[in-house]
Formats: structure tokens, C-alpha cells, sequence
């Protein structure tokens, strides 16, 4: 939950989705700990998907910066009129980033949870939490 508050209160595009991935790794590490097949088959999918959306957005992020050379959010309004494809893709995978149903995201997340429930519901909340807040930010 730290990370996803944290990663709240970035403005540069790149430390958001860093910090993105630190959480993505945490919820990793909790199914991993689950120590069931539930919860291992979805650590092992998160971190594929994960591996796709962090260096897709990367790119993302990469592009947009060699044409206005700042990489801060406030800079960034109005994008979608002047690259309306771009910001389609972008969206695509930020909704992925964030385990939209439908995506490799969500089953990864969703089995984690499943079995991270059978051993520890404490866990599970607080993980989930940090998957809401993970919304937020991405937002």
C-alpha cells in the first residue's frame, strides 16, 4: 500500500509507472507466499502480464517524451486532440495496468487473491486495498 500511495503523488509520468511496478511485485511476492497452486499459477501470470504493460507504457512514455522533452503530467492535457490514436493505446494499457477484466492483468490478479484468501484473509484485504488504491493513481 506504501507504493501506491506513493506513486499518488508523482507528477513524472516514469516514476508513476515505476512505482507501479514495485506494487505489481508486491502482489507477486504475496501470491508466491500463498505457497498453493492457485496462488503461484497467478504470481507467474501477473509477472508476465506485468513484464508486457510496464514496457509497453515505458514506451508509451518514451515516445511522448522525445516530442515535448518533459515527462511531468500537467503538460499532458488535451493529448487525446492532438494524438487521438496514441491516447487510445495509452488508455488500452493503462486499463490493463490496472486489471480491467478481460486483460492478462485481471485473471493474475484474481487468481492471487483467490489464493492468497485460502491462507491468510488479512493479506488478501490489504493487498486488495492496495489494488483500489492502484486505480486511483493510475487515473
Amino acid at each position: 500500500m506504501y507504493t501506491s500511495f506513493t506513486a499518488i503523488r508523482q507528477t513524472d509520468f516514469k516514476r508513476i509507472i515505476a512505482y507501479t511496478s514495485v506494487a505489481h511485485m508486491n502482489l507477486v511476492m504475496v501470491g508466491l507466499f500463498s505457497f498453493n497452486v492457485i496462488g503461484l499459477e497467478g504470481a507467474i501470470l501477473q509477472s508476465l502480464s506485468h513484464g508486457f504493460v510496464a514496457s509497453a507504457l515505458f514506451l508509451i512514455i518514451g515516445i511522448v517524451y522525445e516530442r515535448h522533452h518533459t515527462r511531468m503530467v500537467k503538460y499532458y492535457g488535451g493529448l487525446a486532440h492532438t494524438m487521438p490514436i496514441y491516447t487510445f493505446i495509452f488508455l488500452f494499457f493503462t486499463m490493463s495496468n490496472i486489471g480491467l477484466p478481460g486483460t492478462g492483468s485481471f485473471v493474475g490478479e484474481f487468481l492471487i487473491l483467490a489464493g492468497s484468501f485460502q491462507t491468510n484473509t488479512s493479506a488478501t484485504f490489504i493487498s486488495a486495498t492496495g489494488m483500489i488504491i492502484g486505480g486511483c493513481y493510475s487515473l
